[in-house]
């Protein structure tokens, strides 16, 4: 029997926050000068490119948050949203990335399929209404297309990029295995099963 639609979710959210830990594995390895290197890519720097995924994780994450407590959103809210580097300082920025994917793995435990449909606003110059269905996907895709800018940066440094891919299939299970008991994650715990 196929899972419920809303349980798709809460994996792809547990595979973003794996994701963004095996990725963090491999960048942390780099130096600070590597990290803020110029590069070529949408932002021009390992860096800054992981600070746009946090910032635009904690402005998503934020608005759904807001959505489910019934809280209306407000202009002040998402100042974060426009700082374009809040952290410079590696460690700091892995920390942040990592509590903002568990609150986001939190948000989607929660949620049910007959509430995707639910709109969440956000507080935009022109406001931007869309079903939590919605907007949970496109902060994925966001995380999956800036994630692949990283992946690739990294090629031109001395850390070889990770696979990114070894999250869903059955048969690769050994393949995350490390990762997650460092996440503190079972594969029961993710498919039920």
């Amino acid at each position: 029997m196929p899972q419920p639609l809303s349980h798709h979710l809460l994996t792809m959210a547990y595979q973003n926050a794996w994701a963004n830990h095996r990725l963090a594995k491999a960048w942390s390895q780099l130096e600070d000068r590597e990290l803020a290197a110029p590069r070529v890519s949408f932002f021009p720097s390992i860096r800054l490119t992981l600070n746009h995924i946090l910032t635009c994780d904690w402005f998503y994450v934020d608005a759904l948050e807001r959505e489910l407590r019934g809280d209306e959103p407000h202009p002040d809210c998402y100042v974060f949203f426009n700082a374009d580097e809040p952290f410079t300082e590696a460690q700091a920025l892995r920390r942040e990335q990592a509590h903002v994917d568990r609150r986001l793995i939190a948000y989607c435990e929660q949620l049910r399929d007959a509430d995707l449909g639910r709109i969440v606003t956000i507080a935009r110059d022109t406001p931007q209404h869309d079903s939590r269905l919605r907007m949970i996907s496109h902060l994925f895709e966001h995380q999956t297309h800036h994630r692949g800018q990283v992946h690739a940066m990294l090629s031109g440094t001395p850390v070889k990029p990770p696979q990114l891919d070894e999250f869903f299939c059955a048969g690769e299970s050994g393949l995350r295995a490390e990762d997650f008991a460092e996440l503190g994650w079972t594969e029961e715990l993710i498919w039920g099963h």
